[in-house]
């Protein structure tokens, strides 16, 4: 059932939402409508009489006509209900009824509700209740309510943790053999954490699910053999998974397919099945999924094309067929998916189009968009040794994101770095949220691809340089690389080698020249090297060995980058050289250690130590046991000393670099500073005055707010726009004149003339009427008639230095903060400083300092310093505005002059929207379709 604004227009469609529900499951929270009588007598059948007890307070076995009517019609402002749905089916209701202070029904301005739920039995226990809670907290915020009011039993524990466990400032009584309980519903730091810790523990249980299933079956395996269904089922067959696996195809007439058990369907498996592979034509997947929904199954992973990537159409069968997927309460991994990868001991999962044998273990995950990259990047991470936690290749991203891999990441011990292959970042504020948290134990590391938006192309652009992108992204702590092969590089240092403790990097070798390479490529990066030592080509691996140990144990190095080039005999010494430099290692284990090779292909595997063992030992192969990845394994668990080599001394160096700003990234995490409160904002009264004014804007339209307007909504977050007067002719601007006080400004402000000074549309310090109307003469008879240069009056204010303050959405990098100084340095030579939003106190007094011209605002050649404190604070208020309310996607301030003692906003240009349906600010929900 999906009910549309056309039949009901007052139905709130945007309260819509799927959710992921504790354990992984989902299930989408909608409002009750007239239309719900059959599903929500069906639900409270079977709820059990205990339920229904702790509900009414007293036995309550089936409603009432009345009740029915009473539960299913709403206003959707005084009364609202909120049903979680799986399919057609209701297993959780929550409604509010608006009271008085009298506790009777009331209508606003009355701004309490009494609040109830009920869940079904057999959903008890899977976050049910606490979901619906968000969400119609987040409704109730929305229709003026400020706070909850409930009435609990003593012996319905279950409910009374719900509500005491959302973080909301609450009241607690025991009154009339109950316990009453009310929430005030103004989300707090505490509230938020909760909600986020909730978000992250169900986002990854919901991954966990996919990537260790107990049982996997594959839809459209041939008879033939042939086909993606076949191989998918041979990868699993073959990675060695530790599961059942079941073959579906429905024309089999045989027990077994390639070996394994071959059903009709998936119905007739008669066995649970948690995760389906569907490899079918895209005409047929409806079929499918249906079949695997009715069955029970989890997840799916969906290797079939034909959706977002064939045009409009498809993309419309991609909707279609998420929504199907969610009417189930399962996760999807595709369309065009090329599959995953878990290398746990106990999973062993192979799910993918990757042949068999799949990676080796190792503590690396890598997720991509693309199956093409997923290919390349699995090739060369094997080629060089390196092993894989986990791999998601996701293609059409129709559901599970690199944001649901992150919060799986986040918390699996095995995995120690993350790698991904992002096109889009989706919804950049939660990815930005995440990869900062994730990056805080653990390196993230991004090649994004998608950095200009060819025509036709679904990717969208961004509004920001990638210069400016890639230092917001790395205020989020993600390393940020432009190549796949750079993904590569910086993953393997990374995964096998300690952070730097600093810039400080030792460099020694066999070649004078690639020393001198290695040199400049650090002064490129920006870091520190010391001369380079050069060994001379006669030195042997003992040289190598006692040179390496000597700078790892030195005070006055945090790295070192060993170059090597061939000697005579290379196949006879790379062993010994690989040998030699992991002693040193093994000796001094606390700094990187990166080596140079050329033409050295021996050495790679050495020092990965994925070569061919040499001599049958206990705890490796035989000698003419061929290489493969799990010998690889055996290998590399019975020495665990690695060491990444690079074919150019730019590559190495590239990636000990990324790894000295991830270091200094995570050292000052510990003084990151905070995100300030200011008891003055009236964070309600800018929701409801943004509520009013995009009450009549179409769902995709921007609106641009009067200056009126734009004057009240920043006034409400502190930030006093000094007022202008209109001025349409010389005797209009005496009276402005006269009610501001001179001496003034005379300005124009036609979109053509706004902010250039330069081009004389600005009169100053005109102290009395003589002046403004000679000034009013000049300014008109130069540039135009009144109407078209559209003038206006200001008073004076102090002078200082003229700055601008904007924040903007960009599609690339989320909410952004911006600072520069007006005029000439910000907008011909670029000279802008950007942080991501919220920010922080420590973000803006960076922000002040960060552009070019900063030393400006702090006594430059004997001037006077001037009130930068007061400039950091309008910058932390402008981010707080734009971070509790989406629907402000543009703010220019311009100019703000910075005087020695406070500030004056001059002018401010505010732009508005609808938010998107898929936000990071409100209730937790999924991406829609």
């Amino acid at each position: 059932m999906r009910m549309t604004i056309e039949s009901d227009p007052s139905y709130p469609a945007h309260w819509e939402a799927d959710v992921v529900l504790r354990d992984g499951g989902t299930a989408r929270i909608r409002p009750i409508t007239t239309e719900d009588a059959g599903r929500l007598v069906s639900f409270y059948e079977q709820v059990s009489d205990e339920s229904k007890y702790y509900r009414f307070f007293a036995p309550y076995p089936r409603l009432s006509d009345r009740d029915v009517h009473r539960f299913t019609h709403h206003d959707y402002v005084d009364r609202v209900g909120l049903a979680a749905t799986i399919g057609e089916e209701f297993i959780g209701t929550v409604r509010y009824d608006r009271i008085g202070p009298d506790g009777r029904p009331a209508s606003a301005p009355a701004d309490e509700a009494e609040v109830a739920f009920l869940v079904q039995d057999a959903h008890q226990g899977r976050g049910v209740a606490s979901a619906l809670l968000e969400h119609i907290g987040a409704v109730a915020r929305e229709r003026g309510i400020r706070r909850f009011a409930a009435e609990v039993l003593p012996a319905n524990t279950k409910m009374i943790k719900v509500f005491t466990d959302v973080g909301y400032e609450q009241k607690r009584s025991f009154e009339d053999g109950s316990v009453h309980l009310t929430l005030d519903l103004e989300p707090t730091a505490q509230s938020l954490a909760v909600q986020r810790a909730r978000e992250q523990r169900a986002e990854a249980r919901s991954v966990q699910r996919l990537l260790a299933p107990g049982s996997v079956a594959v839809v459209g395996v041939s008879r033939s053999g042939a086909g993606v269904g076949a191989a998918a089922l041979r990868n699993l067959r073959d990675s060695g998974f530790h599961g059942h696996l079941y073959a579906v195809n429905e024309a089999v007439t045989r027990d077994l397919l390639d070996g394994v058990r071959a059903y009709r369907s998936v119905e007739a498996v008669g066995a649970p099945v948690d995760l389906a592979v569907i490899a079918v034509p895209a005409e047929r997947v409806p079929e499918a999924v249906a079949a695997c929904g009715e069955h029970g199954v989890q997840g799916l992973v969906v290797l079939s094309a034909g959706y977002g990537d064939s045009g409009p159409a498809g993309l419309a069968r991609q909707r279609e067929l998420l929504r199907q997927v969610r009417s189930y309460g399962m996760r999807l991994i595709g369309p065009n998916a090329y599959g995953v990868i878990n290398t746990a001991p106990e999973v062993e999962l192979n799910a993918s189009l990757t042949p068999a044998p799949m990676p080796m273990r190792g503590r690396t995950g890598l997720f991509t968009q693309s199956g093409a990259i997923g290919i390349a990047l699995l090739s060369a991470l094997v080629r060089r040794g390196e092993g894989l936690s986990s791999f998601v290749s996701a293609g059409n991203r129709a559901d599970v994101s690199g944001n649901d891999i992150l919060q799986y990441w986040y918390e699996d011990e095995a995995t120690d770095v993350a790698l991904l292959y992002l096109e889009t970042l989706g919804n950049p504020r939660k990815f930005t949220r995440l990869a900062r948290r994730t990056a805080a134990v653990k390196p993230v590391v991004v090649a994004k691809g998608g950095r200009h938006t060819p025509a036709g192309h679904v990717v969208p652009g961004t509004r920001l340089s990638e210069d400016t992108v890639s230092a917001l992204l790395r205020q989020a702590g993600v390393i940020r690389v432009d190549t796949v092969t750079e993904l590569v590089d910086v993953g393997l240092l990374l995964a096998s080698q300690p952070l730097p403790a600093g810039p400080r990097i030792a460099i020694l070798g066999n070649s004078e020249s690639l020393g001198v390479l290695t040199y400049d490529a650090c002064l490129t990066q920006g870091l520190r090297p010391l001369p380079p030592l050069d060994l001379t080509t006669a030195a042997s691996p003992a040289d190598f060995r006692t040179a390496l140990a000597a700078a790892l144990a030195s005070d006055d190095c945090d790295a070192v980058v060993v170059n090597a080039i061939p000697w005579v005999s290379e196949h006879a010494l790379a062993d010994d050289l690989a040998d030699a430099l992991r002693e040193a290692v093994a000796e001094a284990p606390g700094k990187p250690v990166a080596v140079v090779h050329v033409e050295l292909a021996e050495l790679v595997q050495a020092l990965s130590a994925t070569r061919e063992p040499a001599a049958e030992t206990p705890d490796r192969p035989a000698a003419d046991t061929p290489w493969t990845p799990a010998a690889a394994a055996a290998t590399a668990t019975a020495d665990p000393v690695r060491i990444p080599s690079y074919p150019a001394a730019e590559r190495a160096v590239k990636a000990v670099a990324e790894a000295v700003r991830y270091g200094q990234w995570r050292r000052a995490l510990a003084d990151a500073g905070q995100v300030p409160e200011y008891e003055d904002i009236d964070e309600a009264g800018a929701a409801t005055q943004l509520a009013g004014l995009l009450a009549d804007v179409d769902g995709g339209a921007v609106l641009t707010l009067s200056d009126w307007d734009a004057r009240e909504l920043l006034a409400r977050y502190g930030i006093r726009v000094l007022p202008t007067l209109p001025a349409p002719s010389a005797d209009a601007a005496v009276r402005a004149a006269s009610v501001l006080g001179y001496p003034v400004a005379l300005k124009t402000t036609a979109p053509h003339l706004r902010h250039r000074a330069d081009l004389g549309g600005v009169r100053l310090d005109l102290t009395n009427e003589a002046e403004l109307r000679r000034s009013y003469e000049e300014l008109t008879d130069a540039l135009g008639k009144p109407g078209e240069l559209q003038p206006v009056v200001q008073a004076m204010v102090p002078r200082g230095v003229d700055t601008v303050v904007r924040s903007v959405i960009d599609p690339a990098a989320g909410a952004v903060l911006s600072f520069g100084l007006a005029g000439v340095a910000s907008e011909l030579l670029g000279d802008t400083a950007h942080r991501l939003v919220p920010a922080t106190d420590r973000d803006a007094a960076g922000l002040v300092r960060s552009i070019r011209a900063a030393p400006l605002l702090f006594g430059w050649r004997g001037s006077d310093p001037v009130d930068t404190p007061a400039l950091e604070e309008v910058l932390l208020r402008l981010s707080r505005l734009v971070e509790d309310h989406p629907e402000v996607i543009g703010v220019s301030l311009e100019p703000v002059v910075v005087a020695v003692e406070g500030i004056s906003v001059l002018s401010a240009t505010v732009r508005v929207a609808h938010p998107p349906a898929r936000g990071d600010l409100g209730p937790r929900t999924l991406p829609s379709y």
